[in-house]
């Protein structure tokens, strides 16, 4: 596999050079304003979610009593049968 040629837009300590700087340059307003437009959105619709969320009323909601806990609970555990064989063959 072969190496891939070294871009000229950077130098050798990964810096821009004129030419990438220029390149650039037209386009450095539109992406400031694109930024702030899509951080005014997210923003704007993050505080409406927080300000609808928090209008809900849960007060006519009832709660559940605790399930009764029984006295004794399963086993939950891996046990085996007596005479079952295991995956590894061993009892």
């Amino acid at each position: 596999m072969g190496i891939l040629p070294r871009s000229s837009y950077y130098t050798r300590d990964n810096r821009q050079t004129a030419a990438l700087i220029r390149a650039r340059q037209p386009y450095l307003v539109k992406n400031i304003f694109t930024g702030i437009g899509l951080t005014a959105f997210v923003i704007s619709v993050y505080a409406f979610t927080i300000k609808a969320v928090a209008q809900d009323d849960f007060s006519d909601v009832q709660i559940p009593d605790a399930p009764e806990q029984s006295p004794h609970t399963p086993h939950t555990g891996a046990a085996r049968a007596p005479g079952q064989v295991s995956v590894s063959g061993r009892k």
